[in-house]
């Protein structure tokens, strides 16, 4: 059955400039600026100043949307608000070396911006993985076997850890025995962490 209007807004946070140019959102923030294309949905974005508080807020409507457009408005707000979280706090995923006998190492080159994976599983392999457009990597301080990567793009911090994640698959086998590889331990925002 189709609803005649479904709506969902979210409110603006102060210090964000939010424009929109034919479903196109590109959020300014003090960390930086990113942007999204929602053409390939059937909503409606708006930009709307409340008239008692004077807040900024983004409306999405969708006129005689199915069930999966009234869903869509939700997961594109949920885009938005990870846009303006990134903007303002940015991303940080830490993720950590696992190994049983052989101890991964892993050096940082290209100015933070790509990582090299040695003596994983005593592999003479070298693991090269670049890192995407606006995330760093670094070695923790702290604690021992661990990285950091930082962005503004949850997507791209995220396809980032990936890829690291990826690049150190046990082949040939038994996984449920050979548990070595890095993976994500924690994920969080960099501005604000307790």
């Amino acid at each position: 059955m189709k609803t005649i209007l479904s709506s969902e807004t979210m409110e603006i946070p102060e210090g964000v400039k939010v424009k929109i140019n034919a479903k196109i959102i590109e959020v300014e923030g003090p960390r930086g600026k990113l942007s999204r294309n929602f053409k390939h949905l059937n909503l409606d974005f708006h930009l709307m100043t409340d008239g008692e508080t004077g807040k900024r807020r983004l409306k999405i409507d969708a006129w005689f949307g199915s069930r999966k457009t009234s869903a869509a408005i939700r997961t594109a707000l949920s885009h938005v608000q990870n846009l303006i979280t990134g903007v303002t706090k940015g991303y940080r995923y830490k993720m950590r070396f696992v190994y049983a006998h052989f101890p991964i190492n892993a050096s940082i080159a290209n100015a933070d911006k790509s990582i090299e994976i040695r003596n994983f599983l005593g592999e003479k392999k070298v693991r090269r993985v670049e890192m995407l457009d606006g995330v760093t990597v670094l070695r923790s301080d702290k604690v021992k076997d661990e990285l950091i990567l930082d962005g503004n793009d949850i997507e791209l911090v995220s396809r980032s850890a990936a890829l690291i994640n990826q690049k150190c698959h046990v082949k040939n086998k038994d996984i449920r025995k050979f548990l070595d590889g890095i993976y994500v331990s924690e994920k969080g925002t960099i501005v604000g962490e307790d």
